[in-house]
């Protein structure tokens, strides 16, 4: 074919051959990655930004070495750590995009509600689409002031868990919300943007219980890939952000240990000194925990001698 004969022009929707682009000038990050890991920010997996049960309306205050947070509930409440899903949906479509070089990725994101819902293991039904609006407007009306430092930039702000929302389309059928866009705090983004977060489990969506949750989150935080971490129950429960009683909050915790649950780790805990040992599956934490029982067997061996 001569040269002066091949097409300068590229085709256009209506030729049939392709699709319209819907999104031509859009100013907002479209999250389509499906085989997208779990990913977490580890501030909040450090810190309890969200409450551990739905209806609380109390202000939160939380100090640690020099770092500060109060937590301040909406209309709806407090935002609760299964609200935290979207955060975590939202950075792990971030992430994966930049590791994939995709240079679009912006604090705006664009998504399906059914994609959203069926990577956090949520059933897809009427009743779940209006939780996931009630989700957007607790995340939204919970306000943080905090002085946390990201990319090793320290200030004292104040924000919403989302900046904003909007429920971008709904189905002409059962008026169920379609796509929906959220725009993320500029300090959570700029934790994303410097790779300030960690990979989770993906079994992390089948925790039910909420303090269930916020140990894995402390327990890969802080034991991440070293055998073992260990901690003392009443800094536990400080990290954790639980409201119950130090002796309530230790059944707690005693019960997911005694059902082995956990992704990723295995609890024990010691009546003793009244702490919780977090132990890596796989062979290095198995040698950790044998190391220590042996060590706690050698103790009371001599403690018995010497009595």
């Amino acid at each position: 074919m001569p040269f002066d004969t091949v097409p300068t022009k590229q085709p256009s929707a209506g030729s049939g051959r392709l699709l319209p682009d819907r999104y031509t000038q859009r100013d907002f990050f479209v999250a389509d990655i499906l085989d997208a890991a779990p990913k977490d920010d580890i501030a909040s997996m450090e810190h309890p930004l969200f409450a551990l049960k739905a209806g609380d309306r109390r202000i939160r205050r939380y100090e640690h070495n020099g770092q500060s947070i109060e937590v301040q509930p909406g209309a709806k409440g407090l935002a609760t750590i299964h609200d935290k899903d979207i955060w975590i949906y939202c950075i792990s479509q971030l992430v994966e995009a930049m590791n994939r070089g995709r240079n679009d990725t912006d604090r705006t994101i664009h998504f399906t509600a059914y994609d959203f819902l069926s990577a956090t293991n949520r059933g897809t039904s009427g009743r779940s689409y209006e939780r996931l609006s009630d989700t957007l407007e607790r995340l939204a009306g919970s306000r943080i002031i905090t002085n946390i430092k990201t990319n090793d930039i320290r200030e004292k702000a104040g924000f919403g868990l989302i900046e904003a929302f909007r429920i971008i389309e709904r189905s002409s059928s059962d008026n169920r919300m379609v796509a929906v866009s959220v725009v993320l705090p500029e300090w959570l983004y700029r934790s994303v943007k410097t790779k300030q977060v960690l990979t989770l489990s993906r079994e992390y969506f089948r925790l039910r219980k909420p303090l269930d949750r916020r140990i894995y989150e402390l327990a890969r935080k802080h034991c991440g890939a070293q055998p073992k971490w260990g901690i003392s129950l009443s800094l536990l429960r400080t990290k954790a952000g639980s409201t119950a009683s130090l002796r309530e909050f230790r059944r707690l915790v005693k019960e997911l240990a005694e059902s082995n649950s956990l992704p990723d780790y295995q609890m024990a805990f010691n009546h003793e000194r009244d702490t919780m040992t977090f132990y890596a599956r796989g062979p290095k934490g198995a040698k950790a925990r044998i190391g220590d029982l042996l060590t706690a067997r050698g103790v009371s061996s001599a403690k018995g001698e010497r009595g």
